[in-house]
């Protein structure tokens, strides 16, 4: 132990005059606390000091001397006895902080005696008291033991100041028939949780007693004791005591380390993890100061015989047997540390701050130098162990550039390493570390950090997107899919799977595995390139996406709605037949959505495309490797894989442009499922005229569907789509005749046959004079007398009957108007002669009075009410005709419907001799 290295940690301080050195030979104990140093003598004056070692004041506590004192104060001493039975030996409680005057002459002021008690009793005899421990358990409880040379413990327990108290013999040594009694050397308290421990050192033996049993049991924890003065309580509640070949420390449950300083234990103590011990041989004495963790000396000087030794103020003062007082006081931190720089004993300030507990930054301070020291002198290993040590407290960029030489590579590897395990690195120390491991080639630990250990549970505890970035850099693509797949970086992953690695189907499976929220934005950003590979699997994946079987695979409790179709149309810009696809399987899966209007619109337009009809060079070296993958049914997936597309195959097309015009527009539906004027602007534009047609017809636009007829000169087509369209019984309109009548009329070609069909119906529907027929006819020049021979002789002939039937209904009008008008002037001219007997109401004779009317009724009176000036039984047809009478009057007021007839009509001048007829354009008017 003389090998340890000795420092000047503590430093003497000096007294000035009036120190503890002045109070004489007679100090034979001493305590310490509370601010205060209390020294007793064997004249029975104790003496109180304050912090320079200045005497406060000196008060008698005893009438013969002072043995023990501690800090309330707690003297034992001995008095005066009543009688010779009476034991002297007696205990006062002092309280320092009252005082009172000795005399009304004496001008010293002494402390109050709260109480004074007898130590010793019949009960418990009379002995020399060697050692003296006070503990305070709760005020105003205090626990009291007295060591005595007879190998007993007395114990006090109680209010020592109201005298409530229970005394307790402990037997440790006493004396037997065969041997005599090992006195008491020391005791010690240990407070664990509740329990409360009292060490009881002899002469002979180390003992411990819980003193919360009843009684304590006693129990041995060593076979050999020590002397007085050598025994004392470490900060850790330890035992310690001193012997001639060690020191030693006592748990509870036994002996623990020794520390084999050898000498003669004068004295043994400690004060803030130190351990003071007075060591002596035959030549002299030393007072040294152990760090028992540092392994060093904090301080050591020789000293003469010592007396007492007590700590106050952070000071430690040694008072020997020739009266001299010394005073240590630790150095501070810095001072201690600076002392061991200069020596360059890194490992020895290490170990020192560390015992002080100082702060975290303090300590990776003191190693940072000594990994500076290090570095100097080329230690590089170990200088990058007392930098992995400053982690956290130090800044890496200091360490990384001390070690950024390409020899040095392997140590700062290390410390990159241990940066990323405590979660300090930053993204620029991940790809430090990255690229330290890509220039070692040192395959197997990057990937053990990319993966993890068993330790962390795999969890990556880097910046991932600098990972990836790095390793897809330098060519470790799996390293890199790892760390993207784990921090679930789909972007990351499928760049390196499609850019790098080409793996499209490895991509597809990685997609169909995500939620479906992700994988519809995966497929948005990396479909095209899918497509472009692996069309066939793709178009599953993204038809599995859309349909309801996309949210069935996965179990999240997400009630989204599955993605449209329709949001991938543009991963498909160079592949359309497969988008083709997507859609035509998609309408199977899903028959009603609110999309099916925009697929179907989407399916018209693709149909009909004329890129369709041939595929580019690129298509066409690929196609072969294709067709193995879309040989299941005759669909038009088969045409995917053709370089060129034949006639069939276009028919086939367009065959399905048309059903689906048709089956998205039902007879009986009013709206299609698709968007029928862009239908007809595709059907236009790729002269679709089946399409065109049907999408005509249905929207009623029947001189439109006449119109593709006519374009393409089908004549026969014609007249049959007129016999469909002009059928009055399926609600056609025969007008159209007219038109196609204009129309064959306008062709510079021989149609007489198609003519005399087409006159056929006009006669039959009666559309137009003969006069309008014959004039429209008579622009074609092909067209001979012959054509309309036998309808201008129907029409003369029908006209001929016509004219005589007319001619009699004029006769009959004017016989009607020629009687009606020589009644009217008979009624003005002449009398009239009422006949009647009985009345027309009531069929009873007539009496007076009684009314007539012109109409040659008659009533009574009272039959008649009050309405007296209209015949009841001609009122209703009188009525009637009033009533017509006046509506022709505002009709024909009404004009703009008169102008709209006009135009309207082929033949204006019968609606002007309707008007005419119906007294309408009258100037008299009623």
């Amino acid at each position: 132990m003389y090998q340890w290295r000795k420092f000047p940690f503590f430093e003497e301080k000096a007294l000035g005059s009036g120190a503890a050195a002045e109070l004489g030979e007679n100090i034979v104990c001493s305590s310490s606390g509370r601010g205060q140093i209390v020294l007793g003598g064997d004249d029975a004056m104790v003496h109180v000091l304050d912090r320079g070692f200045k005497l406060s004041y000196s008060f008698q506590a005893h009438s013969t001397s002072v043995l023990h004192q501690r800090n309330m104060l707690v003297t034992v001493g001995e008095d005066e006895a009543a009688s010779a039975q009476v034991s002297s030996m007696s205990l006062k409680l002092w309280d320092l902080s009252k005082h009172q005057s000795e005399g009304p002459s004496s001008s010293r002021i002494d402390p109050v005696c709260d109480r004074a008690l007898r130590i010793f009793s019949n009960k418990f005899p009379e002995a020399k008291i060697t050692c003296f421990l006070v503990y305070e358990e709760a005020p105003p409880i205090l626990l009291l033991c007295f060591g005595l040379e007879s190998g007993i413990v007395y114990c006090i327990r109680g209010d020592i100041a109201r005298e409530r108290i229970s005394r307790l013999k402990l037997l440790v040594d006493p004396a037997t028939a065969t041997s005599s009694a090992s006195p008491i050397t020391g005791l010690g308290l240990r407070l664990d949780g509740q329990a409360l421990q009292l060490f009881v050192v002899t002469a002979a033996t180390v003992n411990l007693y819980n003193m919360l049993q009843h009684p304590p049991q006693k129990q041995v924890l060593d076979g050999h004791g020590c002397d007085g003065l050598c025994v004392a309580m470490s900060d850790r509640q330890e035992l310690v005591i001193g012997r001639q070949e060690a020191i030693y420390f006592y748990e509870v449950d036994g002996r623990g380390p020794c520390w084999a300083f050898e000498g003669e234990k004068k004295y043994v103590g400690w004060f803030r993890g130190y351990l003071l011990a007075v060591i002596a041989d035959a030549r002299k004495s030393v007072f040294n100061i152990y760090d028992l963790k540092s392994k060093l000396i904090a301080y050591s000087s020789e000293v003469e015989d010592v007396a007492q030794v007590f700590c106050e103020w952070g000071i430690i003062a040694i008072i020997t047997k020739d009266h001299k007082v010394t005073c240590l006081t630790e150095k501070d931190m810095n001072s201690k540390l600076e002392l061991l720089y200069r020596k360059n004993l890194y490992p020895v300030a290490i170990s020192l701050v560390q015992r002080q507990q100082a702060d975290a930054a303090a300590t990776a301070q003191v190693m940072r130098k000594y990994g500076d020291h290090l570095y100097s002198k080329q230690d590089y290993d170990e200088a990058m162990a007392q930098y992995i040590k400053t982690i956290g407290q130090l800044e890496p960029s200091y360490v990384i550039q001390k070690f950024l030489d390409a020899q040095l590579i392997q140590n700062l590897t290390l410390y990159l390493e241990r940066l990323h395990e405590k979660a300090l690195a930053s993204a620029d120390h991940t790809t430090l570390l990255l690229n330290c491991y890509t220039k070692l080639k040192d395959a197997t630990k990057l990937d053990k950090f990319i993966r993890g250990d068993e330790q962390t549970g795999g969890q990556l505890r880097f910046d991932v997107e600098t990972a990836v970035r790095v390793c897809r850099a330098a060519g470790y693509y799996e390293q890199a899919l790892y760390v993207a797949k784990t921090a679930g970086l789909h972007e990351s992953y499928l760049k390196i799977l499609l850019g790098d690695l080409g793996n499209y189907v490895e991509a597809l499976e990685y997609i169909s595995g995500l939620s479906p929220s992700e994988a519809e934005v995966t497929l948005k950003q990396y479909g095209k390139i899918l497509v472009e590979h692996k069309p066939d699997e793709t178009t599953a994946t993204l038809l599995t996406l859309c349909s309801s079987d996309g949210n069935a695979t996965h179990t999240s409790s997400s009630s989204a709605p599955p993605p449209s179709p329709m949001e991938f149309v543009h991963i498909y810009v160079d592949q359309p037949r497969w988008l083709i696809v997507l859609l035509e399987q998609y309408l199977v899966k899903v028959s009603s959505s609110p999309i099916v209007k925009d697929i179907h619109n989407t399916l018209l337009e693709l149909y009909l495309s004329d890129s369709l009809a041939s595929t580019s060079p690129e298509e066409e070296s690929s196609s072969s490797s294709r067709k193995a993958q879309v040989k299941k049914t005759r669909s038009f997936k088969d045409a995917v894989s053709n370089t060129r597309e034949t006639a069939e195959e276009r028919s086939l097309r367009l065959q399905k442009s048309l059903d689906l015009l048709k089956k998205g527009w039902g007879a009986h539906e009013e709206e299609p499922q698709y968007d029928a004027a862009l239908a007809v602007m595709l059907c236009e534009r790729h002269k679709f005229r089946d399409g065109l047609l049907f999408l005509y017809e249905k929207k009623r636009l029947f001189k439109e569907v006449m119109s593709c007829y006519m374009k393409d000169s089908d004549y026969r087509g014609l007249i049959s789509c007129c016999e469909r369209l002009a059928d009055t019984s399926r609600g056609g309109d025969p007008s159209l005749w007219a038109d196609v009548l204009a129309y064959f009329g306008e062709r510079g070609e021989d149609c007489s046959k198609e003519v005399k069909e087409v006159l056929g119906y006009i006669e039959q529907y009666s559309l137009l004079p003969p006069l309008v027929v014959l004039q429209t006819l008579s622009k074609n020049p092909t067209l001979t007398l012959s054509v309309v021979k036998n309808y201008i002789a129907t029409q003369l002939k029908q006209e001929s009957r016509q004219i005589e039937d007319d001619r009699k209904t004029i006769q009959k009008y004017d016989e009607d108007n020629r009687l009606m008008r020589a009644e009217i002037e008979e009624l003005r001219t002449k009398p009239r002669v009422f006949q009647l007997s009985k009345c027309t109401a009531c069929t009873s004779i007539l009496d007076l009075p009684a009314v007539h009317f012109f109409c040659m009724h008659s009533f009574h009176q009272r039959c008649l009410g009050d309405n007296e000036k209209e015949c009841p039984v001609c009122a209703p047809s009188n009525h009637t005709l009033l009533e017509m009478k006046r509506n022709l009057a505002q009709n024909a007021t009404d004009h703009d419907r008169f102008f709209q007839l006009v135009r309207n009509s082929d033949d204006g001048f019968s609606v002007i001799a309707d008007y005419f007829g119906r007294g309408m354009l009258s100037t008299h008017r009623p």
